[in-house]
Protein backbone atom coordinates (compact mmCIF):
# COMPACT_ATOMS: atom_id res chain seq x y z
CA UNK A 1 0.00 0.00 0.00
CA UNK A 2 1.34 3.55 -0.72
CA UNK A 3 -0.28 5.17 2.02
CA UNK A 4 -1.90 4.48 5.40
CA UNK A 5 -5.40 4.07 4.38
CA UNK A 6 -7.74 6.71 6.42
CA UNK A 7 -11.17 7.88 5.10
CA UNK A 8 -13.57 11.14 5.53
CA UNK A 9 -17.12 10.08 6.81
CA UNK A 10 -19.34 10.19 4.21
CA UNK A 11 -17.03 11.16 1.37
CA UNK A 12 -16.65 8.69 -1.38
CA UNK A 13 -13.09 7.61 -2.70
CA UNK A 14 -11.04 6.66 -5.40
CA UNK A 15 -9.39 3.68 -4.81
CA UNK A 16 -6.15 2.71 -6.81
CA UNK A 17 -4.76 -0.70 -7.31
CA UNK A 18 -1.77 -1.61 -9.32
CA UNK A 19 0.07 -4.70 -9.92
CA UNK A 20 3.09 -5.91 -11.53
CA UNK A 21 4.02 -9.57 -12.09
CA UNK A 22 7.70 -10.56 -10.17
CA UNK A 23 9.17 -10.60 -13.34
CA UNK A 24 8.13 -6.99 -14.64
CA UNK A 25 10.19 -4.36 -14.20
CA UNK A 26 9.73 -1.68 -10.90
CA UNK A 27 9.50 0.80 -13.45
CA UNK A 28 5.86 -0.55 -14.60
CA UNK A 29 4.62 -0.22 -11.09
CA UNK A 30 5.54 3.48 -10.92
CA UNK A 31 4.18 4.40 -13.94
CA UNK A 32 0.65 3.01 -12.58
CA UNK A 33 0.76 4.28 -9.22
CA UNK A 34 1.27 7.40 -11.50
CA UNK A 35 -1.37 7.10 -13.38
CA UNK A 36 -3.79 6.40 -10.81
CA UNK A 37 -2.73 9.65 -8.80
CA UNK A 38 -3.25 11.48 -12.16
CA UNK A 39 -7.09 9.91 -12.00
CA UNK A 40 -7.71 11.12 -8.59
CA UNK A 41 -7.41 7.85 -6.49
CA UNK A 42 -6.58 9.11 -2.78
CA UNK A 43 -5.40 5.69 -1.76
CA UNK A 44 -3.64 3.03 -3.81
CA UNK A 45 -3.10 -0.75 -2.88
CA UNK A 46 0.29 -1.72 -4.99
CA UNK A 47 2.11 -4.92 -5.20
CA UNK A 48 4.47 -7.03 -7.29
CA UNK A 49 3.22 -10.45 -7.48
CA UNK A 50 2.26 -12.94 -10.46
CA UNK A 51 -1.63 -12.50 -11.68
CA UNK A 52 -2.07 -16.41 -10.73
CA UNK A 53 -0.61 -16.08 -7.03
CA UNK A 54 -2.58 -14.70 -3.61
CA UNK A 55 -2.89 -11.00 -4.30
CA UNK A 56 -3.29 -9.63 -0.92
CA UNK A 57 -3.23 -6.37 -1.94
CA UNK A 58 -6.02 -6.42 -4.22
CA UNK A 59 -7.81 -8.20 -1.41
CA UNK A 60 -7.06 -5.71 1.13
CA UNK A 61 -8.33 -2.86 -1.44
CA UNK A 62 -11.68 -4.73 -2.30
CA UNK A 63 -11.75 -4.75 1.56
CA UNK A 64 -11.57 -1.49 1.96
CA UNK A 65 -14.10 0.24 -0.21
CA UNK A 66 -17.36 1.12 0.95
CA UNK A 67 -20.72 2.46 -0.63
CA UNK A 68 -20.01 4.70 -3.43
CA UNK A 69 -16.16 4.23 -3.60
CA UNK A 70 -14.52 3.30 -7.15
CA UNK A 71 -11.75 0.97 -7.34
CA UNK A 72 -9.72 2.06 -10.34
CA UNK A 73 -6.81 -0.11 -11.68
CA UNK A 74 -5.16 0.95 -15.51
CA UNK A 75 -5.71 -2.11 -17.43
CA UNK A 76 -8.07 -5.05 -16.75
CA UNK A 77 -4.72 -7.61 -16.84
CA UNK A 78 -3.53 -5.47 -14.45
CA UNK A 79 -6.77 -6.85 -11.93
CA UNK A 80 -7.48 -10.35 -13.22
CA UNK A 81 -5.81 -13.67 -14.09
CA UNK A 82 -8.75 -14.76 -16.01
CA UNK A 83 -12.28 -13.26 -17.77
CA UNK A 84 -14.26 -15.30 -15.59
CA UNK A 85 -11.61 -14.07 -12.12
CA UNK A 86 -12.86 -10.18 -13.83
CA UNK A 87 -16.23 -10.97 -13.80
CA UNK A 88 -16.21 -12.49 -10.42
CA UNK A 89 -14.25 -9.20 -9.02
CA UNK A 90 -16.18 -6.74 -10.65
CA UNK A 91 -19.71 -8.65 -8.91
CA UNK A 92 -17.50 -8.65 -5.06
CA UNK A 93 -16.61 -4.70 -5.99
CA UNK A 94 -20.51 -4.04 -6.99
CA UNK A 95 -21.90 -5.88 -3.81
CA UNK A 96 -20.10 -3.71 -1.52
CA UNK A 97 -22.30 -0.58 -3.52
CA UNK A 98 -18.43 0.65 -4.95
CA UNK A 99 -17.86 0.69 -8.92
CA UNK A 100 -15.13 -0.34 -11.22
CA UNK A 101 -13.17 1.99 -13.10
CA UNK A 102 -10.54 -0.09 -15.90
CA UNK A 103 -8.64 3.83 -16.89
CA UNK A 104 -8.16 2.08 -20.23
CA UNK A 105 -11.41 1.30 -21.03
CA UNK A 106 -13.33 5.04 -19.79
CA UNK A 107 -16.08 4.43 -17.83
CA UNK A 108 -17.19 0.43 -16.93
CA UNK A 109 -19.97 1.81 -14.53
CA UNK A 110 -22.01 3.62 -17.67
CA UNK A 111 -23.90 1.75 -20.40
CA UNK A 112 -21.46 1.28 -22.66
CA UNK A 113 -19.08 0.03 -19.94
CA UNK A 114 -21.60 -2.64 -18.97
CA UNK A 115 -22.13 -3.84 -22.43
CA UNK A 116 -18.11 -4.54 -22.73
CA UNK A 117 -18.56 -6.79 -19.39
CA UNK A 118 -21.73 -8.23 -20.89
CA UNK A 119 -19.80 -9.04 -23.98
CA UNK A 120 -16.53 -9.86 -22.29
CA UNK A 121 -18.76 -12.89 -19.80
CA UNK A 122 -20.41 -14.06 -23.12
CA UNK A 123 -16.66 -14.77 -25.10
CA UNK A 124 -15.27 -16.33 -21.51
CA UNK A 125 -18.35 -18.42 -21.39
CA UNK A 126 -18.48 -19.59 -24.96
CA UNK A 127 -13.86 -19.93 -24.48
CA UNK A 128 -14.65 -22.13 -21.93
CA UNK A 129 -17.14 -24.35 -23.66
CA UNK A 130 -15.19 -24.98 -26.29
CA UNK A 131 -12.26 -26.10 -23.74
CA UNK A 132 -13.99 -28.48 -22.48
CA UNK A 133 -15.20 -29.85 -25.88
CA UNK A 134 -11.55 -30.25 -26.74
CA UNK A 135 -10.55 -31.45 -23.48
CA UNK A 136 -13.16 -34.09 -24.11
CA UNK A 137 -12.69 -35.12 -27.79
CA UNK A 138 -9.50 -35.44 -26.96
CA UNK A 139 -9.29 -37.47 -23.60
CA UNK A 140 -11.86 -40.03 -25.86
CA UNK A 141 -9.01 -39.86 -28.48
CA UNK A 142 -6.39 -40.51 -26.14
CA UNK A 143 -8.16 -44.06 -24.56
CA UNK A 144 -9.00 -45.06 -27.98
CA UNK A 145 -5.38 -45.20 -28.66
CA UNK A 146 -4.64 -46.72 -25.87
CA UNK A 147 -2.17 -43.56 -24.55
CA UNK A 148 -5.05 -42.14 -21.99
CA UNK A 149 -3.11 -41.98 -18.68
CA UNK A 150 -5.15 -39.13 -16.84
CA UNK A 151 -3.50 -36.25 -14.77
CA UNK A 152 -3.07 -36.06 -11.15
CA UNK A 153 -6.27 -34.38 -9.78
CA UNK A 154 -4.22 -31.39 -8.47
CA UNK A 155 -2.31 -30.46 -11.25
CA UNK A 156 -5.22 -30.58 -13.44
CA UNK A 157 -6.93 -27.91 -10.81
CA UNK A 158 -3.78 -25.67 -11.57
CA UNK A 159 -3.46 -26.55 -15.73
CA UNK A 160 -5.58 -22.60 -16.92
CA UNK A 161 -2.78 -21.24 -14.21
CA UNK A 162 0.00 -23.02 -15.58
CA UNK A 163 -0.74 -22.29 -19.26
CA UNK A 164 -1.39 -18.19 -18.74
CA UNK A 165 2.36 -18.50 -17.02
CA UNK A 166 3.71 -20.43 -19.88
CA UNK A 167 1.95 -18.12 -22.33
CA UNK A 168 3.21 -15.13 -20.32
CA UNK A 169 6.78 -16.38 -21.16
CA UNK A 170 7.69 -17.24 -17.71
CA UNK A 171 10.45 -19.61 -17.92
CA UNK A 172 9.35 -23.32 -17.46
CA UNK A 173 11.58 -24.01 -14.73
CA UNK A 174 9.80 -21.13 -12.19
CA UNK A 175 6.52 -22.16 -13.47
CA UNK A 176 7.88 -26.28 -12.20
CA UNK A 177 9.15 -24.81 -8.73
CA UNK A 178 5.72 -22.64 -8.46
CA UNK A 179 3.68 -25.02 -8.71
CA UNK A 180 6.46 -28.09 -7.31
CA UNK A 181 6.40 -30.70 -9.53
CA UNK A 182 9.75 -31.96 -12.25
CA UNK A 183 10.00 -29.65 -14.86
CA UNK A 184 10.17 -33.02 -17.49
CA UNK A 185 6.13 -33.58 -15.56
CA UNK A 186 5.70 -29.73 -16.34
CA UNK A 187 6.47 -30.09 -20.24
CA UNK A 188 4.91 -32.98 -20.02
CA UNK A 189 1.42 -31.87 -19.09
CA UNK A 190 1.78 -28.72 -21.44
CA UNK A 191 2.70 -31.15 -24.53
CA UNK A 192 -0.28 -32.97 -23.71
CA UNK A 193 -2.96 -30.29 -23.02
CA UNK A 194 -1.61 -28.80 -26.60
CA UNK A 195 -2.25 -32.00 -28.11
CA UNK A 196 -5.62 -32.70 -26.25
CA UNK A 197 -6.77 -29.18 -27.55
CA UNK A 198 -5.46 -29.76 -31.34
Amino acid sequence: MISKPHRTRGKPLRVGYARTSTVEQEAGLDAQIRDLRAAGCEEIFAEQVSSVAKRAKLEEAITFVRKGDTLVVTRLDRLARSTRDLLELRDRIKAKGAELNVLNLGDTGSATGELVFTVIGAIAQFERKLMLERQREGIAKAKAEGRYKGRPAKLHEKLDEIRILDRQGTPRANIARQFGIARSSLYRLLETSRKDRQ
